[in-house]
């Protein structure tokens, strides 16, 4: 996996939908189910949501701490 991926969660924000704006790594679970029952989006955003999705579902978050705080700020 590309490291990139994971500060590209934690920096880019969903274009479209309920949670538009909302930054894909603060995402709920339960909004990464639905995608995940429908079908991820195509390319680089359903990547990042397939990621986060299975961050998220294997209780990974703390991995994200030390990413958000370097680029949050």
């Amino acid at each position: 996996m590309n490291p990139q991926i994971l500060v590209e969660i934690c920096t880019e924000k969903m274009p479209f939908g309920k949670y538009k704006g909302v930054t894909i790594a603060d995402l709920p679970v339960s909004y990464l189910e639905w995608f995940n029952s429908k079908g991820m989006p195509a390319g680089k955003l359903g990547m990042q949501l397939s990621t986060i999705y299975e961050i998220k579902l294997n209780g990974l978050t703390e991995l994200l701490i030390p990413i958000k705080k370097r680029v949050r700020g």
